[in-house]
């Protein structure tokens, strides 16, 4: 009877989410590159979690996203009791609902040990059973062998790095024989510098994620959940793969893009469109932000005659500043730090109008 209940439950806290239309959050695509919003990293009644599978998939079609990992853990079932089903269960309970919704749903698993090495999270493996092991070393090879892309999770988390967040000779290892490719930058609104560092030094894939447990609340416009943007070529979970192997990824996180200054600076110029204009001795310059993306500028080295100090452009906003500008007169370059957008730990990107 109370797995009956349970279920029933379930299934009901679910039935709101098919009413919802499909989201859409407007980020730029790259040039020969489609931006796919992305999140590698949930949990539901088959592990931890506090929803139906399918609840998953009806909160990413609400919110706007292209592709979701539900990754359950291994080791960790506490609703074992009341909910019965493999490892590989949640994903089959998904899928033909992801299906339905043009979800992107990718197989995935995670790896949930103490420090060191701490939680890793695989996905696009083929089956989820085969990660049991009681040696977690022996999980990983078992996840390498079916071709997963092998991130570790939440490397900050104060339950498991309360005082310093660490790199451990158990994660070089795991780097040199090809069972580590990527590092949660971001996890459920948390950012992590260390991370962000390793991930230069390393050259690991930028990954953020929600880790959500509980139902998604429905956000503000304008607010989103931690996600990662996957700038693939096509919008399959090939495609995905592919990507997130070649390292082309940002973290979007309360408005922060966290990634490679090759694709934030890409992104910025897709997403805002300037133009120049002069009349006399005044010269004005607009921007026109034409994506959700928000930008908050500061003023770096120049012209002192531009006037302000930090100016943000809202998302599908417009903001413009003028400066006189005498006839014959040399105009500087106009020299910005965004500062949320980060290309280093805490590090905003440099971007320059060139007059």
């Amino acid at each position: 009877m109370k797995r009956f209940i349970f279920f029933v439950l379930a299934v009901f806290l679910s039935l709101p989410l098919f009413s919802q239309v499909r989201g859409h959050i407007n980020i730029p695509n790259l040039e020969g590159f489609i931006t796919l919003k992305c999140d590698f990293h949930m949990h539901t009644v088959f592990s931890d979690g506090a929803v139906w599978p399918t609840v998953r998939v009806n909160e990413a079609y609400r919110e706007g996203l292209d592709a979701i990992s539900i990754t359950e853990h291994i080791e960790h079932r506490p609703r074992l009791a009341d909910v019965v089903g493999s490892h590989n269960r949640a994903y089959e309970v998904a899928q033909s609902t992801a299906q339905s919704r043009g979800i992107i749903l990718i197989r995935g698993s995670e790896i949930t040990r103490p420090m060191p090495p701490g939680h890793i999270n695989a996905i696009f493996l083929t089956d989820s059973e085969a990660l049991d092991k009681p040696d977690y070393m022996d999980a990983l090879r078992a996840a390498k062998a079916q071709g997963a892309f092998i991130f570790w999770n939440h490397p900050g988390w104060g339950a498991q790095q309360p005082d310093t967040t660490l790199w451990f000779d158990i994660h070089t290892r795991l780097l040199e024989e090809g069972m580590l490719h990527g590092i949660e930058v971001v996890n459920d609104g948390n950012y992590y510098p260390e991370a962000h560092q390793w991930c230069l030094e390393k050259n690991l894939t930028i990954i953020g994620n929600s880790d959500a447990h509980d139902p998604m609340p429905v956000f503000a416009p304008g607010s989103y959940r931690p996600m990662t943007l996957v700038f693939a070529r096509t919008a399959t979970a090939e495609g995905i793969h592919e990507a997130l192997k070649e390292r082309r990824t940002a973290a979007f996180n309360n408005n922060n893009v966290i990634g490679k200054e090759v694709h934030l600076k890409e992104l910025m110029d897709k997403a805002l469109e300037k133009t120049i204009e002069r009349t006399g001795n005044t010269v004005r310059i607009v921007f026109q932000n034409n994506s959700d993306l928000t930008f908050r500028i500061s003023k770096a080295n120049h012209d002192p005659r531009f006037g302000f100090r930090s100016f943000t452009i809202v998302p599908n906003g417009r903001y413009s500043f003028s400066f006189r500008a005498d006839e014959g007169s040399r105009v500087e370059d106009a020299n910005f730090i965004v500062d949320n957008f980060l290309v280093g730990p805490n590090k905003g990107m440099k971007y320059t109008i060139k007059f």
